[in-house]
């Protein structure tokens, strides 16, 4: 999901019929979330366990907070709100994602071109360099482990590429020609 702009405070409730929340309308670029079986199952825990346990947490810190007194000058129950509100936006930004998750099953992929779920093996065309990545979604990302998002100018540049092929991107430090090695589905 991409969204421009998005506020949603801890009182508010989203309303996926209507697209509001508590007459905020949500404005955003509506497309699927693509992503694996995997990433689904760790989306769906993510927000299991932030229902179950940080939603009860937030809500205690603030009973703590507001146990103290003055809740004017009470900067622990400022933060403990702050808290809820940010845990709640990702909530329903959670919700919104699993409720647009498209999964794929990559055993059924073409792995003759650079396509979502590809394992790249790719040539630095420049300095000879070897790197390897999957091109996973946004939300699956995480450049520790070798996953780029087919948000970033790499993987969009890379889609649709066949094996012997060089793909010209452009990134901020100017433009790198990556010549694709081979495509797996792993």
């Amino acid at each position: 999901m991409c969204w421009d702009s998005f506020i949603l405070y801890s009182s508010q409730r989203l309303n996926p019929r209507k697209n509001i929340v508590e007459g905020i309308i949500l404005k955003h670029n509506i497309h699927m979330a693509y992503m694996s079986q995997k990433g689904y199952d760790e989306l769906v825990a993510k927000l299991q366990h932030m229902e179950s346990v940080d939603r009860p947490a937030a809500s205690a810190a603030i009973a703590e907070a507001r146990d103290k007194g003055d809740l004017s000058e009470n900067a622990e129950y400022d933060a403990a709100k702050e808290w809820q509100g940010k845990l709640e936006t990702e909530i329903a930004l959670l919700k919104k994602t699993i409720m647009e998750a498209k999964i794929i099953d990559a055993t059924h992929m073409d792995t003759s071109t650079v396509q979502i779920l590809a394992t790249v093996e790719l040539l630095n065309v420049q300095n000879k360099m070897k790197m390897k990545y999957t091109i996973v979604s946004a939300s699956e990302a995480d450049l520790k482990s070798g996953k780029i998002s087919v948000e970033t100018p790499i993987a969009k540049g890379l889609l649709g590429k066949k094996v012997g092929e060089v793909a010209e991107i452009r990134v901020p430090q100017g433009t790198i020609q990556l010549q694709v090695v081979s495509i797996s589905y792993e």
